[in-house]
């Protein structure tokens, strides 16, 4: 498919971008807090590609087409920071860490920093760590599999993804800190989540709600803190956190002060923990109600790995495995917004982007994009066969973002995600408790409405 065409400022017949209309001038903004996901796709199907809205005071102009991405993203990204509220609202808990950065040269410098520690072979070590952690916690729920105890999917995928994380990045074994981090941080998604979709009252003022997030704050920040104070002055472990603690800029000559190496380590954390559990958790329940996917899922792993634990060298064979997740990534996207700012004039389609726009979009409906994808709401691993991908626009699908600024834990979200779910399956099938379906909620990520009860079954 051939590019939209990009105008350039002051060429002829500049189109206005359509404006939702609305008897109510907060009724956009209630539209959207009440269901981002739902208000968005309604307005796309009936504006198209570009619109804007009000939420609140914030005039937001919302994208929905892979070419306008592309542009944003990669063509013309000097042009667009993350000056926006939606990375001002999680500020207080990612501070000054990549997620956040607003761009420019400080955010560079961070990059070629961390970005070392997050190499494919690097990652590629971790492998036995996250089998090693998987295995201990499934002896926990062979337990409970045989007292007749249900297993909450929701919290035990978090559980574990948060001790591989803290395992895997940075060697410490604070386990006994999991559970207190893992409720601070789902608090403060809950609150700020809230927040970005209603930014008001601000933050500083001292609600109830607002008081909740300052206590899970200062939880998550003693945890980090125990951390860095555990591995100064220790010897190189050849984890990540001493990669990050050892880099150098090669251009500036700098490393990373502490209270840098603060912010990024919590970035890690949190980037690795949520959006892996969510992805996680879907899949487990996207494969109980679709037998013949979780038959495919289990004759591969079965044929390429028999019963020997799997390690990242399996991966490449695994190939209905990852067309899988990728399904799951396109239907469920757990990092669902995005935002940027124009820093200066622009022009995309025909469309005058001033100076200062917020622009936003979200993956969930550029996945379900009826031209580009076939038969969207249906769950279909295959769409991700390799000629099928070829004729798609690269844009259409963009979970880690794309970009320079591109998610710099996607290969290790990717290698964690593979290795619960194959070595979890490899022993058991988890099928669902009876129940209403569970729905999707978007706060800050794209979380189960509730928590996936499922029971374990020797396989």
């Amino acid at each position: 498919m051939s590019s939209i065409p990009v105008k350039t400022i002051g060429s002829p017949g500049l189109k206005a971008i359509p404006r939702v209309r609305t008897r109510n001038p907060l009724g956009s903004a209630f539209a959207f807090r009440q269901d981002p996901l739902h208000f968005i796709a309604s307005m796309a199907a009936e504006y198209g590609d570009i619109f804007q809205f009000r939420l609140l005071t914030i005039p937001i102009v919302v994208i929905n087409h892979p070419d306008y991405i592309k542009h944003i993203l990669v063509d013309n990204q000097e042009n667009y920071d993350k000056d926006v509220f939606l990375f001002h609202v999680v500020k207080p808990v990612l501070r000054n860490g990549l997620i956040a950065n607003e761009g420019g040269k400080n955010w560079l410098h961070q990059r070629r920093l961390t970005q070392p520690a997050f190499h494919r072979q690097r990652i590629a070590t971790l492998g036995k760590l996250m089998s090693d952690t998987i295995l201990e916690k499934l002896q926990q729920w062979e337990q409970e599999a045989e007292q007749g105890h249900p297993l909450n999917v929701t919290e035990e995928m978090g559980r574990l993804t948060l001790q591989i994380v803290i395992k895997s990045l940075f060697g410490v074994a604070i386990t006994e800190k999991a559970p207190v981090f893992e409720g601070a941080f789902t608090e403060a998604n809950n609150i700020l989540g809230n927040f970005t979709r209603f930014p008001f009252p601000p933050l500083n003022v001292p609600t109830p709600s607002h008081r909740r997030l300052w206590k899970a704050i200062g939880e998550m920040d003693e945890i980090v803190d125990a951390i860095i104070r555990l591995r100064q002055g220790a010897e190189e472990t050849g984890d990540l956190l001493s990669l990050l603690m050892q880099t150098v800029d090669e251009e500036t000559g700098e490393g990373m002060d502490v209270p840098q190496l603060h912010d990024e380590i919590l970035n890690v954390m949190a980037g690795g923990y949520e959006t892996t559990t969510n992805t996680i958790s879907w899949i487990w329940y996207i494969l109980a109600q679709h037998s013949e996917i979780e038959k495919c899922f289990h004759e591969e792993i079965d044929r390429i790995l028999a019963e020997r634990t799997p390690t990242v060298d399996d991966f490449p064979q695994l190939t209905y495995t990852r067309m899988l997740i990728d399904e799951a990534l396109r239907f469920y996207p757990p990092a669902w917004q995005v935002m940027r700012r124009a820093c200066g004039d622009d022009v995309i389609d025909g469309y005058h982007i001033p100076a200062n726009t917020t622009i936003f979009w979200t993956q969930y409906t550029i996945h379900r994009h009826v031209d580009f994808w076939e038969n969207p709401e249906q769950f279909d691993p295959e769409r991700f066969l390799p000629e099928k991908v070829a004729n798609r626009s690269r844009y259409a699908y963009i979970p880690f973002s794309s970009g320079p600024r591109i998610c710099i834990g996607n290969n290790f979200a990717l290698t964690e995600i593979m290795t619960v779910l194959v070595t979890i399956a490899q022993r058991y099938r988890l099928t669902l408790i009876p129940g209403p379906p569970v729905e999707t909620v978007a706060l800050i990520t794209l979380r189960p409405s509730d928590n996936i009860r499922m029971r374990m079954e020797r396989r």
